[in-house]
């Protein structure tokens, strides 16, 4: 549980990836375009996508990406401010941990598959009674506590999006597009061999809609990640009926 909590704050190192390597060089490359970016730069209209989505109150990330340290890593989160979240995360395609933090609470539920791949190399009795607990079942656990403190973190928003601020950029404006039913502007930068796609909502709030990461030395698989539900309330309703008190075992 620990290993996955730090993988997923990683993510949002690797989400911004497209946004922090590269400098700081603004061309001006759309001058005389109309719209609501008329005369900035891709670069200038990824910083201002950059301070819309920090002050964001909620949102929601959906999507793979890849950290180095960890794998692959699949999302399907929304939280807030308050430090409310719920969803879904995995890594690696080896099961997935089920999370809702409606406050002081963590609660979650591994599948079977999730709880052997994190139990690699301990004894197979032990692993056993843990599947035999855990799978597929509720259990929560006070938000303070060793093993959800680094959950309890990843779900507060502005831990998240602390990476976004002060960000630089030298992207390049592409064309346009929807993302969800959002009209976007692409926006293009790259990283040696990796090359990321940013798409940035021209309608309403100038929010961070997704992006697409395509490694270069990874067969040109592109991951994406998607951004939505911006100011929304978390539904993070406690789970009822058979929930384990991990802290009364």
């Amino acid at each position: 549980m620990r290993r996955t909590a730090i993988a997923a704050v990683c993510l949002a190192t690797a989400a911004t990836a497209g946004l922090t390597a590269c400098g700081s060089e603004n061309g001006k490359d759309a001058a005389a375009e109309k719209g609501p970016f008329a005369g900035m730069s891709g670069g200038e209209i990824a910083e201002k996508a950059v301070d819309a989505t920090s002050d964001a109150s909620s949102l929601s990330i959906e999507g793979e990406v890849t950290d180095e340290a960890s794998g692959l890593i699949a999302l399907d989160m929304a939280m807030d401010t308050k430090g409310k979240c719920a969803g879904t995360m995995g890594m690696n395609k080896e099961g997935s941990i089920e999370l809702i933090v409606p406050g002081k609470t963590v609660y979650m539920k591994y599948d079977e598959e999730f709880l052997r791949a994190q139990s690699k190399g301990e004894p197979k009795a032990d692993v056993q009674a843990a599947v035999d607990m855990l799978a597929g079942r509720w259990a929560k656990t006070k938000a303070t506590s060793a093993d959800a403190k680094d959950i309890a973190g990843f779900c507060d928003l502005d831990v998240l999006l602390a990476d976004f601020k002060g960000t630089r950029s030298a992207a390049r404006r592409g064309g346009t597009t929807t993302v969800d039913g959002t009209p976007a502007i692409k926006l293009t930068e790259s990283d040696g061999k990796t090359e990321y796609t940013l798409y940035v909502a021209t309608k309403g709030k100038p929010y961070l809609l997704k992006v697409d990461t395509k490694k270069g030395g990874d067969g040109g698989k592109t991951e994406s990640l998607t951004f939505g539900d911006y100011e929304k309330p978390v539904k993070a309703t406690p789970p009822t009926g058979d929930v384990l008190d991990l802290d009364k075992l």
